[in-house]
């Protein structure tokens, strides 16, 4: 019988860590670190596993590849893209995650597709049809970062990480430009997620950007990859590299300013955060999640910084629709604590959602 256990990732936002037991294989999905600062996945007593397979390269879900020996070292798979932007891995490397295609690993057919969200992000479907569906950090668009719509499986892992939030990114686009319009704002935010797409919009607005050396990288590095950005995306990516402006922490504030890292924690961001806080040169905007013992949460808090989302996750419509497209025996929305978990539920009776960090099917 199927098995899947959260390791970690059930009860909180990451970091992600799954254990799948089926056709006498154990795979690892997603090994992360954080977000909230020094998280962890506690791995004793796991025992050897087989693979392991990241859904992509952000920290709460590849950061913590250094803790593979203690699960003997298997062959970490991922996209192309997650090891030419991330590096390889610690360990040994196994057979490429295609944009959308089939692999086998120890035995096991692994189907993938695109999940928005990141560069190099995708789903998997584990064992076809009857196997399990892991959707990773997955967002429906648009972005830079294409998505498509996974198959039927009997088993799911849902990023449920906005719970029953379901406003709009159109909303939340205009929202922020209206900020931009009035003052210039520091958005720290990921190179390799949302931080192109903000940047994009900006432009496409009127509004200068100014872009960090990292998040140019990105742009550049995923431009020699096309196959791997939305349609239309190279284009607006050549565009956005030419007119942004190079932002240094000298750079004077005016515009968006977009700088890794998402928290504040190190990057550009870092000191550009702390000398807007000092200065009020300009608006310190995050627009993604608050990870306990960051900075970017200590700014929010001491009224330094503000907080607007920006939509890189499934909203409840986009639960709805996955749930309707993958049609599961059992589900395991995951990456949410336990009361926005019970909210899902309330607000998709109906929904075959399991109870506990793990399910069979």
């Amino acid at each position: 019988m199927p098995r899947l256990v959260a390791l970690s990732g059930f009860d909180a936002k990451g970091p992600a860590c799954f254990l799948l037991e089926l056709g006498g294989a154990r795979l690892m999905l997603d090994l992360g670190t954080g977000p909230d600062a020094g998280r962890l996945p506690d791995l004793a007593g796991v025992g050897p596993v087989d693979a392991i397979l990241l859904s992509h390269g952000h920290a709460d879900h590849a950061g913590a590849l250094q803790l593979a020996p203690l699960v003997g070292s298997p062959p970490v798979h991922a996209s192309p893209p997650v090891f030419v932007l991330s590096g390889p891995p610690p360990g040994p490397v196994g057979v490429a995650l295609p944009r959308r295609g089939r692999v086998e690993i120890v035995g096991v057919e692994v189907e993938t597709g695109a999940a928005g969200h990141a560069p190099g992000a995708v789903w998997m479907r584990i064992g076809g049809a009857g196997g399990l569906l892991y959707t990773g950090d997955c967002a429906t668009g648009p972005s830079v970062w294409p998505f498509e719509m996974p198959p039927p499986a009997e088993a799911v892992v849902l990023d449920a990480s906005y719970g029953v939030a379901d406003t709009a990114l159109a909303v939340q686009q205009a929202e922020l430009l209206g900020l931009l319009s009035s003052a210039p704002v520091l958005l720290p935010s990921p190179a390799d997620g949302r931080g192109l797409d903000i940047a994009c919009a900006a432009l496409a607005a009127g509004v200068g950007v100014a872009l960090c050396p990292a998040h140019r990288r990105v742009a550049e590095t995923l431009l020699a990859r096309p196959d791997w950005l939305a349609d239309g995306a190279a284009g607006t990516l050549r565009d956005l590299l030419a007119k942004a402006s190079p932002l240094d922490v000298d750079s004077p504030a005016r515009g968006a300013m977009i700088a890794v890292s998402a928290d504040a924690a190190s990057g550009l961001s870092a000191p550009l955060a702390a000398r807007f806080a000092v200065t009020g040169e300009a608006r310190i905007l995050f627009t993604g999640y608050l990870g306990a013992g960051t900075p970017a949460a200590a700014l929010v808090c001491e009224g330094h910084a503000g907080h607007m989302r920006w939509n890189v996750h499934p909203r409840l419509s986009d639960t709805r629709a996955l749930l309707a497209a993958t049609k599961p025996r059992v589900a395991m929305p995951a990456f949410c604590p336990p009361h926005l978990r019970a909210a899902l539920a309330a607000a998709l009776p109906g929904a075959p959602f399991c109870t506990g960090p793990e399910m069979t099917w």
